[in-house]
């Protein structure tokens, strides 16, 4: 008897060494994350599929699991809950976030040191909470993660907010000038500031300091003539079908699109079409559902968009009749796939991961205007799927009768700033000289 329980022991033994082996971090896997602690770092198991996080704070491990496969995304989590530990240890908070580490009762604070990522989290706490208030957008909270994320907490986020001084920022913004418009260095720092602010107001740091002024310099997003867009078009709906003709292994190495996807897809030209007569973002592409969509019959038969709430603008949009006509063609389409469904996506709706699918219409778009010659404006501005939307606006402004400012950008989902300072800025005199030379008429007397 005792033999056996001997080697039942032996045999347990054996099974929780393996165990143990499933969740040890596998070496050549050990990534540090750039711009913070080497304490912080990812790593992947045998026992999961996913990038895992570990860090050692206080004097306790914290681990969490990613849940995802792209290393990319998996630096941005760990980012973001280093920033959640780093506050959770500074407010005295048990999280349990541990895996299979228990809080100490009484932890050691971190209050003598706080570092700019734990006011970052703290920030942007604060800002989801505006978002669930309805006082600021999903999408707006989005691009504040992003921006923190690939530019400002790598280059700060364990440094003190002291240390982001005047020199710093000027360094910052020289070192943005090489790869973004004046336009994106604005909004950056503009992330920059809401943290320290917060710092300031949380008795972390006496003053913000002084910001070197950026000359935001506004230009033109490139919009298509009416010969160019039709151009455009002809070309995306007779490439329908026909695979890139670069190495699908690079194409898949360099853009990221899967060789199914590299096939032009019918949606481009749908895109295209849709985006010109809707007045519509790129960002909608990502969302637009059939049950945003609804035909309306009257006197004018348009569509009315329903979309989700963007940039803090809400109502429906109309669109112009070729709409119809597009969208019809979609449903046509799409129904013979089953995928005509009130939440299935208007474009590319076999694709659940939106940002992808973006991507996938951006790369055929840029195989489309090489072939034109059109990824260039007059004027040097480079061409994307936003140029669509500013063609939109554009021709309104150009070859709609009277059309009024602020009609046009409510219907947009903009403001008339915006519209005179992107997209009036291109319209001249010559184009609109029949309005120029047209003449009142008297009322005949009676």
């Amino acid at each position: 008897m005792h033999v056996i329980d001997m080697a039942r022991a032996a045999a347990n033994d054996d099974t929780a060494v393996a165990q143990r082996e499933r969740t040890v971090p596998i070496p050549s896997t050990i990534t540090r994350v750039p711009g913070y602690p080497d304490k912080l770092c990812l790593y992947k198991m045998q026992a999961s599929k996913y990038w895992q996080v570990r860090c050692w704070i206080a004097g306790r491990t914290y681990r969490r699991s990613t849940k995802t496969q792209n290393l990319r995304q998996a630096l941005s989590f760990a980012r973001t809950v280093y920033e959640e530990w780093l506050a959770e240890n500074y407010q005295g908070v048990s999280g349990g976030t541990g895996a299979g580490q228990a809080r100490a009762p009484h932890a050691p604070q971190v209050a003598a040191a706080v570092s700019f990522g734990t006011l970052a989290a703290q920030m942007f706490a604060n800002e989801e909470g505006r978002v669930g208030r309805g006082e600021w957008t999903l999408g707006s909270l989005q691009v504040l993660r992003n921006r923190l994320d690939s530019y400002i907490l790598p280059r700060w986020g364990a440094a003190p907010p002291s240390a982001v001084s005047y020199q710093s920022l000027l360094d910052f913004i020289n070192f943005m000038s090489e790869r973004h418009s004046t336009t994106t260095i604005s909004q950056y720092l503009v992330a920059t500031r809401k943290v320290l602010r917060h710092a300031v107001s949380a008795g972390h740091l006496e003053a913000l300091p002084d910001f070197p002024k950026v000359k935001v310099l506004t230009r033109s997003r490139g919009a298509f003539t009416p010969t160019e867009y039709r151009c455009i078009i002809r070309k995306a709906r007779s490439l329908r079908g026909v695979r890139h003709p670069d190495s699908g292994a690079e194409i898949r190495i360099k853009y990221k699109v899967r060789l199914k996807q590299q096939l032009m897809p019918p949606d481009l030209a749908w895109a295209i079409g849709f985006m010109v007569n809707g007045f519509i973002r790129p960002s909608d592409l990502k969302t637009l559902k059939h049950k945003h969509v609804e035909i309306v019959r009257g006197d004018h038969t348009y569509l009315r968009l329903t979309l989700p709430e963007t940039k803090s603008h809400g109502k429906p949009i109309v669109t112009l009749f070729p709409a119809v006509r597009v969208y019809q063609q979609i449903v046509k389409n799409k129904a013979g796939l089953g995928l005509a469904k009130p939440d299935d996506y208007l474009f590319m709706p076999q694709l659940r991961d939106r940002d992808y699918m973006l991507a996938v219409l951006s790369f055929h778009l840029n195989w489309v205007l090489g072939l034109t010659g059109l990824k260039d404006g007059a004027h040097g501005q480079a061409r994307s799927m936003y140029s669509f939307r500013h063609s939109s606006i554009t021709f309104r402004l150009l070859y709609g009768q009277g059309i009024g400012l602020l009609t046009l950008a409510r219907n947009a989902r903009t403001s008339v700033d915006v519209i005179n300072t992107y997209y009036a800025s291109t319209v001249t005199g010559e184009q609109n000289i029949a309005l120029l030379q047209s003449r009142r008429t008297r009322k005949a007397k009676a």
